[in-house]
């Protein structure tokens, strides 16, 4: 599949938008310390790897159609501009914090981006794409999940077995609300390391899916992300 370019106007704007961003405020949010440095590595290749993901994203959406963003920030910039401004998509970016949900829209001026602090699941409409990426895996919101699947530092005689199970169930519940959400046939963004997850939902409900080899990698993370097709 040919990779397309972005336009000079959609480029444009997400230069502006993150330049816009108040870095300083960022910091603190990202990192417990040093988030100006952090900013001063990242905001280069958040924009670069951001965009390599968006023109792949532009191959797979259709113009017009809806999606659902869960967990979305700094690095979502690129591909949800791509959609408003070159597919004319409808976009739902949800974050659960509200000082960087002010700061992301703060930065959007007049692109027709604006953040949503909610959870992804209170989302009412019908998508045919879902973007869910190193969510469930992040150590913040999930730290447990992480330790066990991501990282594969759990302790096996200080790990909280039942922290563990509370975890578990809020992902399972979060996943499959939004999931819920999905038309036929959909697309879903996800990092490989969340794959599990897509693998048992779209088993529990006869779900055929095909999982793309290509990966992209993220800015922040590294963690690889990948486009699913389900039927």
């Amino acid at each position: 599949m040919t990779t397309p370019r972005l336009s000079k106007g959609t480029t444009q704007q997400i230069r502006e938008m993150y330049q816009a961003l108040d870095y300083k405020g960022l910091g603190p949010i990202y990192c417990d310390e040093g988030g100006d440095e952090f900013w001063e590595d990242r905001r280069g290749p958040c924009q670069k790897l951001g965009r390599e993901i968006a023109k792949a994203l532009k191959n797979r959406l259709i113009p017009e159609g809806r999606s659902l963003y869960v967990g979305a920030g700094v690095p979502e910039i690129p591909p949800l501009l791509m959609e408003i401004l070159e597919l004319n998509r409808t976009v739902r970016p949800y974050n659960l914090r509200q000082e960087e949900v002010n700061i992301l829209n703060a930065a959007s001026r007049e692109n027709g981006l604006s953040f949503l602090c909610d959870s992804a699941e209170s989302a009412e409409e019908t998508f045919d794409h879902l973007w869910i990426v190193s969510v469930l895996n992040d150590p913040e919101e999930f730290p447990y999940l992480s330790l066990l699947f991501s990282y594969g530092r759990a302790d096996p005689l200080a790990f909280d077995t039942s922290a563990f199970s509370t975890e578990r169930e809020k992902g399972v519940r979060l996943f499959a609300n939004c999931m819920s959400k999905l038309s036929s046939p959909c697309w879903l963004t996800t990092s490989v390391e969340e794959l599990p997850w897509v693998e048992h939902w779209c088993d529990l409900h006869h779900r055929t899916f095909y999982i793309e080899e290509d990966t992209y990698p993220t800015a922040l993370v590294g963690d690889p992300v990948c486009f699913i097709r389900i039927e």
